[in-house]
């Protein structure tokens, strides 16, 4: 099938869908957007990112239908199953292994892979039924590039968990990894909106030709997803390809921050504990609740929210509804409803809208030339974050929002798939480093560090600098470096990666210091002693990291995968502690 075959998938902490392309590529396309949700009326991008499982843990639904289900399941019958939504978040900022787990409504747990898993199955068996529906012709998984984005901010450890997902879901095989291609999330969408006209965006602040068009715009964009708020900052270059200018920045502070503040509210209103009774023994109902206040979210008026039968028959056990209501500020009971002001609305944003304009500060006082500030997510929907950015950036640059700002990112991802080499050259987000031993120098080096091999005093655990934290490097840059070994007799090496956010680090035990990888080389021909070579390439440019080595004698390679997982997650062969290495400078 043709190189130009792309399927992208925008898996979200909120909502996911796909777009995909079947265009030559040296055709211009505009990729095709799946819709969702006819059984429920509606014609939207993305569907929920919920799942649902029956009481064995074997899969029933994902999306609108997962929802719908588990909202019509009653009583007892819902404390079974495994329902799961916005569990996208829990590889944020926490060490992953592969027997992770997370917690479904009804509190039991399920292992975080087999949840994502499923989903990503769900979307690819859904694409490739769609695609074949549409088209005419049976494809398979193998005759695409798939593309999976991700956010910017995330630790490598949870990039790779998401590549272990997805070759676990059928989407890539083994051996053919390379037709599965990470894409960070704002630098998709970076890549859709520098092409959009004037017209695309929803403010007319933007009254010129695209951003692709006009080398030298700097610009931010601020993916406002549902879990994190991930930024990055781009300039234009000539050809419309794009250089990172600083790297990627953001928090946790994204629309479901809103949500949390939302459940928080009512359950001060619904207080001596009924509301909490009501969570336990009705989490369906929450559901639907919280499914409704996600439209509200996007207005910037009073608002008015159904309450559940079952919460207002709890309530009533207590006292009369309207006593709920009572010296709680913002909110009041409207005959079956709960009517909340459009003030208490907006101080559910604070802490949210707080956070993402600290993170853009802190890049807008740097000595860049920004014209503009781009929103984009599903959260970039909501009138109050608009609002509230343009007031506090609106004198500086220019804010912008797609019109469908919920899409830039799976179409970009389209773009990105077909031509990953628009985005120039990225910022390193950490000091990278391998593990070598040199030549002792009691001046210099640690005593404690000095080990005696074959007559010859060597420095252990020194961190060989391989690129540094905020360096710029290239799509698709390989570096190289050249080792021999310590000892004439040496038939492996060990190639030890690590990783830190500092500049200046001498040894790889140093604090700040992390491992992030490691495989080992053969070297099975000896009759050079220690006068032979590996060659290390190590590529950076893509979002994710590989490396290559070869024992320049045998033509023997290590293991191009590096391990990102405190358990060996992915598929490369066992360490174990071979020989270190010596830089050969």
């Amino acid at each position: 099938m043709g190189d130009g075959y792309i399927i992208a998938i925008d898996f979200g902490t909120a909502y996911s869908g796909y777009a995909y392309s079947v265009t030559p590529k040296e055709k211009e396309i505009e990729p095709i957007l799946k819709k969702w949700g006819q059984e429920e009326g509606l014609d939207t991008p993305k569907t929920p990112t919920s799942i649902l499982f029956d009481e064995h843990g074997e899969f029933m639904k994902f999306g609108y239908e997962a929802k719908a289900a588990y909202i019509n399941v009653h009583g007892e019958e819902a404390k079974k199953q495994y329902f799961f939504e916005n569990f996208k978040m829990a590889l944020y900022g926490r060490e992953l292994t592969r027997d992770v787990t997370i917690k479904a409504a009804n509190g039991k747990e399920m292992t975080a892979l087999k949840v994502f898993t499923e989903s990503l199955r769900f979307l690819k068996e859904d694409a490739l039924s769609t695609i074949g529906s549409n088209t005419g012709v049976k494809f398979l998984a193998s005759d695409f590039t798939w593309v999976l984005t991700v956010p910017a901010i995330w630790d490598p450890s949870a990039k790779q968990f998401m590549r272990e997902a997805a070759t676990e879901a059928g989407i890539v095989t083994e051996g053919r990894e390379h037709k599965l291609v990470i894409a960070l999330e704002p630098e998709a969408a970076s890549v859709w909106c520098k092409k959009l006209p004037s017209d695309g965006f929803i403010t007319q602040n933007h009254n010129r030709s695209s951003l692709d068009q006009t080398p030298g715009t700097q610009y931010i964009v601020v993916d406002c997803g549902g879990g994190t708020i991930d930024i990055t900052v781009h300039e234009v270059l000539g050809g419309g390809a794009l250089k990172e200018l600083h790297k990627a920045s953001g928090n946790d502070l994204g629309g479901q921050n809103v949500d949390r503040k939302f459940k928080e509210f009512l359950r001060e209103i619904f207080s001596d504990g009924v509301w909490d009774e009501y969570e336990e023994n009705y989490p369906s109902e929450v559901q639907k609740m919280m499914y409704d206040f996600t439209r509200l979210k996007q207005v910037d008026e009073d608002v008015q929210i159904t309450c559940q039968f079952n919460l207002g028959t709890l309530a009533q056990k207590k006292k009369a509804i309207e006593e709920f209501f009572e010296g709680v500020e913002g909110v009041s009971w409207d005959d079956g409803s709960i009517r909340i002001s459009r003030d208490k609305l907006r101080s559910l944003f604070e802490e949210s809208l707080q956070g993402i304009a600290e993170s853009l500060r802190e890049i807008l006082k740097q000595d860049f030339s920004i014209e503009f500030i781009l929103l984009v997510g599903g959260y970039a929907q909501s009138q109050i974050l608009r609002q509230h950015i343009t007031d506090q950036f609106g004198d500086q640059c220019k804010v912008l929002c797609p019109l469908r700002a919920q899409e830039a990112i799976v179409n970009g991802a389209v773009q990105f798939g077909r031509n990953p080499e628009v985005l120039a050259s990225r910022k390193s987000a950490f000091t990278y480093g391998i593990s070598v031993c040199c030549t002792f120098n009691a001046k210099k080096h640690k005593a404690e560090k000095k080990f005696t091999e074959e007559g010859s005093d060597y420095c252990r655990d020194i961190f060989k600098v391989l690129v540094t934290e905020g360096e710029d490097v290239n799509w698709n840059e390989t570096r190289e470096c050249f080792f021999s070994p310590i000892r004439s007799d040496q038939e492996r090496m060990s190639m030890r990666f690590y990783q830190t956010e500092r500049r200046d680090v001498m040894y790889t035990d140093d604090w700040g210091v992390e491992e992030a990888g490691s495989f080992i080389v053969d070297m099975p021909d000896t009759t050079g002693g220690k006068n032979r070579t590996v060659r290390l390439d190590i590529s950076f440019g893509a979002s994710e990291i590989t490396a290559t080595a070869t024992d320049l004698n045998s033509e023997a390679k290590g293991s191009i995968k590096m391990e990102f997982m405190t358990k060996e997650i992915s598929r490369i062969g066992k360490v174990s502690r071979a020989p270190a290495v010596v830089a050969m400078e």
